[in-house]
Formats: C-alpha cells, sequence, structure tokens
C-alpha cells in the first residue's frame, strides 16, 4: 500500500485532529508540540499584528497580549452569527474568514508532517449541526463544505462523527460486536448504534451495518456554561438586585459564560449600559467585579478557568476555584454536587436522545454488547454514570477522547479516495 494523498478532519468545538493513512505510521498527524491535536483556538494579537494557533494562542492571550481571541468557531455553524463578524487588528473581519483561516493552518501543519499536499478529505460533523432545523443543519453542512473548499480542500466528503469513532473502534476488535458509540464533544452529543465486525472493516459502504444515528447539540462548552452560571456569574452579580428590585440583567452573565459570545460583552454599548447598571446595583462589589473583569476583557480567561474547574471535578468532589484576576483573594469552592445540579437538565436530554436512539432501532437495552465512549467531555461523572446504567450488561469502553473520530475519519477517506 501506498501512502494516502487523502485525510480526514475532524474540526471540533475545542479541539482538531487531521489523519491520514501511513504504512507503518500512526494514523494521526502532530499538529502541535508533539501532539496530535490543535485546540480550536485563534488569538489575533494586536500588539505586534500577528496571528497565532491552538496552545500557543491561549499562551498569548493568557499572558496578557492586546488583542482578540476567538474559540468554539464551530458553534457558529449554522447560525445567524455565521454571517456576522468582529474587529482585528483594527479592521471588520467575517467570522467566515476566521474559520477559513484556522482551517488552512490545520491543514498546512498536517501536510508539513505528512510530506505533502491533502487535496481530497471526508469532514467529521455531528449528527445535528442544529437540532430540530433541517435546513439550518443542511445550510451548517453546506457552510463548512464552502470554508473547506476555501481552505484548499478540492473534493470533500462528510462522515458522521460518531460513526467516524466506531470505525476507529472497529480496527481493534476480533468478533461481532453491536456497538453503541457515545461521542460528547465540546459542542453536541451524537450517538449511533452499528454492527462492527474485522469481516467488515474494509467495506466502502457501512449503510446496513448503522442501525441508528442520533445527537443533540449540547457538549462541553454547554457543561461550562452552566457550571459558570451556577457557581461563579452569582459572584459578579447574576441574580442581584438593582435599587428598584429589579434583576441585574443577565445577558451580559450568559455572553460571558458562552464561548463563542464573550467577545460581545467588549462592545462600547456594554460598557456604557453596565456603568448604569452598577450605580443602581445593590451589591455594588460584585457589579465592580463584572466591570474589572470585561474592563480588562479577561472574560476567555475566566471561561479557561472554568473548564479547569471542570476538568477537576471529573476526580474530585471539591475543588478550590482561584480568580485571582478579579480580586487577589478570590476563592471559589466548587462541588461535584452542585456541578452536577447544574447541568442535570442537559444530561437529562441526553438520555432521552439516548432512549430514542435504541428504541427507534427497534433493539432492546440488553441486546448491546458494548457502549464505546469517546469525545473530549464524555469523562462527566453525572453522565457517564447515567448512560452506563441504561446497558448495564453492556461492556464499557473508553476510546481516545480526543483522536478516535480522526482516526476513524482517516481510516474512512482511505476508503473513499484511496
Amino acid at each position: 500500500m501506498t501512502q494516502s494523498k487523502s485525510c480526514g478532519v475532524d474540526f471540533g468545538t475545542s479541539n482538531s485532529t487531521i489523519g491520514c493513512h501511513r504504512p507503518g505510521a500512526p494514523l494521526l498527524l502532530p499538529l502541535e508540540d508533539g501532539k496530535v491535536t490543535l485546540p480550536s483556538v485563534v488569538f489575533f494579537n494586536a500588539e505586534d499584528n500577528t496571528t497565532s494557533f491552538g496552545r500557543a494562542a491561549l499562551t498569548d492571550y493568557l499572558a496578557g497580549h492586546e488583542g482578540r481571541l476567538m474559540r468554539s468557531m464551530k458553534s457558529l455553524l449554522g447560525t445567524n452569527l455565521m454571517d456576522g463578524q468582529t474587529e482585528v487588528h483594527g479592521r471588520a473581519i467575517r467570522f467566515r474568514e476566521l474559520l477559513v483561516q484556522f482551517l488552512k493552518e490545520l491543514k498546512r501543519r498536517a501536510e508539513r508532517e505528512a510530506g505533502m499536499e491533502f487535496s481530497q478529505a471526508v469532514i467529521g460533523r455531528p449528527v445535528h449541526f442544529v437540532d430540530d432545523d433541517a435546513k439550518a443543519d443542511q445550510l451548517a453542512e453546506t457552510t463548512l463544505r464552502e470554508l473547506a473548499r476555501d481552505a484548499g480542500f478540492a473534493e470533500v466528503a462528510f462522515q458522521f462523527e460518531p460513526i467516524a469513532a466506531a470505525f476507529a473502534y472497529e480496527s481493534g476488535i476480533t468478533r461481532e460486536e453491536l456497538v453503541l458509540v457515545v461521542d460528547i464533544g465540546g459542542g453536541t452529543s451524537d450517538f449511533t448504534l452499528v454492527r462492527l465486525s474485522p469481516a467488515n472493516a474494509d467495506k466502502t459502504d457501512r449503510r446496513d451495518d448503522i442501525l441508528a444515528t442520533a445527537g443533540v447539540h449540547i457538549g462541553g462548552t454547554d457543561f461550562d456554561k452552566y457550571l459558570s452560571l451556577a457557581c461563579v456569574m452569582p459572584e459578579l452579580g447574576l441574580g442581584t438586585r438593582l435599587t428598584n428590585n429589579n434583576e441585574v440583567p443577565s445577558s451580559y452573565y450568559f455572553n460571558l459564560a458562552t464561548w463563542h459570545t464573550i467577545n460581545f460583552a467588549y462592545t462600547q454599548k456594554v460598557w456604557r449600559e453596565l456603568q448604569d447598571v452598577a450605580r443602581d446595583a445593590r451589591e455594588r462589589d460584585k457589579l465592580a467585579r463584572l466591570l474589572k473583569l470585561i474592563d480588562c476583557q479577561d472574560g476567555h480567561w475566566l471561561a479557561q478557568k472554568v473548564e479547569e474547574g471542570k476538568i477537576a471535578l471529573s476526580d474530585a468532589d471539591n475543588v478550590p476555584l482561584q480568580l485571582e484576576r478579579i480580586a487577589p483573594d478570590l476563592v471559589l469552592a466548587l462541588s461535584r454536587a452542585a456541578f452536577n445540579e447544574a447541568i442535570a437538565h442537559l444530561v437529562a436530554k441526553i438520555e432521552d436522545t439516548v432512549t430514542s436512539l435504541v428504541r427507534a432501532a427497534g433493539i432492546g437495552p440488553e441486546r448491546i454488547d458494548t457502549v464505546f465512549f469517546t469525545g473530549g467531555s464524555s469523562g462527566v461523572p453525572l453522565l457517564r454514570e447515567r448512560i452506563a446504567a441504561m446497558f448495564p450488561a453492556a461492556g464499557h469502553v473508553e476510546g481516545d477522547l480526543f483522536g478516535s473520530i480522526g482516526a476513524g475519519l482517516a481510516r474512512d477517506a482511505f476508503r473513499k479516495f484511496g
């Protein structure tokens, strides 16, 4: 076999990977500092007019350089924000251009590592970019296809992300299995019930093996958001009242708690509004913290801290969250119990989605051999516990949380394009 000139692209909400078939070599290509993941982050440094990506972008931003950070860009697909713009380096730039720039960089790094140009790609997509809106969902795929072509891919095909993860799992099994793939990513939760076997691993058409697919627009960034709203934003004034007994408007906090809308809090209009709100606030100390956060444009820093706290709660019942940029002595005590309560409604929706998928397939839960977990957010304890309890007779396997989809897409690209 020869090396393939096609690749699999997992453009993720939080992290991205690219893989290709290379005889005797791993499928996934190193993209930054020897790691196969590139965080889906762009930082535009206004001080020296440069652009950085991935971990380097986060480092530049957290170092305090003046500029604009963009993260969770994939969440814009299928929304009316996709045709909007933001200000970067003193000029207006369309969000479409930002996504193309990131995809070009992703492609450039992969080609440099592989030593060849990729003109064909199988790109992963969630089962639903947008819930309950087929027109918006199709628009999201069409937009991503256009972005990929603008980034330099001449031929583009798509594969559902949980099916790609299934292909990665299939490469290591020795017998036929009925597998439920649970892919909890940064922006979506996707599921596939699929029959896998070593005998079928090289087949190009696998439609007969896929019993059902389903997805819901809930992912790790939503867990971050509701942890922040429940446990952090009240320290900045969420839920407090004005002198007229009205609540402080919540929209500022929702923007700051949502990765792809944080920059909306930095407009002059919002700043003027908040000056008035702060003057009328009953708890002015908390509004002062909010004003400081926005004045210093530390929203992404705070979101990063919340995400770190969420990850730490996977291994501990209680973790301290130090928020020294807001106040030198501000330390919040995060608990897994509070986190579970904050995301319970999200986990319930995910459970309902899985229940509907199994029912649609006409398969009893007891017939499922394996539940295969992948995606960076599948390690959330409450989520893992609830889904595992739905299939007590099945084996529970954890794949490469950040690499299974990319590896599966690389295999699919080789099957489709050679």
